[in-house]
């Protein structure tokens, strides 16, 4: 079986806009699933509202599309019910971080035996542009028409704090990386979170002087900073520069968990 094998090709053509960063980001996820040699009867994919949210619906699985921000709850649902499944949620930064910010910490902090992959275009995509709780300062959207002026969530940072036994923070620039840290995160008894940064040129590249698709890949990649350098700068005292974001995996350790397989 191949990865290819995942796909509902009856579901084709998808909904996705042209040169956005999720299919990427599916592909990745699905070509690390199918390396684990999961059994598709044996394994659920998850998501609540939004564009990344989307994705369930092209695999060929049992899968649930839920509500806005519910789909940890429900997640946690399935994975008490039948702990011998193997659960993945596909979510974005307004899903996960925003209407369901409590279901994400309380997720990590029960440390509950799922997958969480998320898909943070930094913006609220499908409805409307609107400014998310990970739109970059000055950033704009059309809730922040003069350039965002809040504090973004650190979502990799939160999950840590929270309790997740494995967090890891790639971008669709990075395919082989992000691929490797979800085959790690599925192997990772706990919560595992990937957080995938992709490109929107619909709601955030065309607003934030991003005129073509590869010119934000190109700020993703150029913008990334090693966990190893940014370690490195500060064991030397040096100041990480405040526009780069650290990639690589960032936590994994053996907390206790809820719902892993006897």
């Amino acid at each position: 079986m191949t990865f290819e094998d995942w796909f509902r090709t009856d579901r084709l053509p998808h909904i996705y806009c042209a040169g956005c960063g999720n299919g990427t980001i599916i592909n990745c996820t699905l070509a690390a699933v199918d390396q684990m040699g999961w059994n598709k009867d044996k394994t659920v994919f998850i998501s609540g509202i939004g564009c990344s949210s989307r994705a369930p619906g092209y695999i060929l699985t049992d899968s649930l599309h839920t509500t806005h921000g519910r789909a940890l709850a429900f997640a946690t649902g399935v994975k008490m019910a039948d702990n011998g499944l193997n659960v993945v949620v596909f979510t974005g930064d307004g899903d996960l971080a925003a209407i369901g910010g409590n279901h994400f910490i309380h997720a990590c902090r029960r440390n509950i035996d799922i997958t969480v992959v998320c898909m943070n275009n930094q913006i609220y995509g499908m409805t409307g542009g609107q400014g998310s709780p990970t739109t970059p300062l000055r950033c704009l959207s059309t809730t922040t028409p003069y350039g965002c002026s809040e504090q973004p969530f650190d979502l990799c940072e939160l999950a840590i704090a929270a309790g997740a036994n494995f967090v890891a923070r790639w971008t669709s620039y990075h395919v082989k990386e992000l691929e490797k840290a979800v085959r790690a995160g599925l192997e990772t008894p706990g919560l595992s979170f990937i957080e995938a940064l992709v490109q929107c040129p619909t709601a955030f590249g065309r607003r934030n002087k991003f005129k073509q698709v590869a010119d934000h890949v190109e700020y993703l990649k150029t913008h990334s900073l090693l966990k190893v350098k940014r370690d490195r700068l500060l064991e030397n005292g040096e100041a990480v520069p405040p526009d780069m974001f650290v990639v690589g995996e960032l936590v994994k350790r053996k907390r206790p968990a809820l719902g892993v397989k006897a």
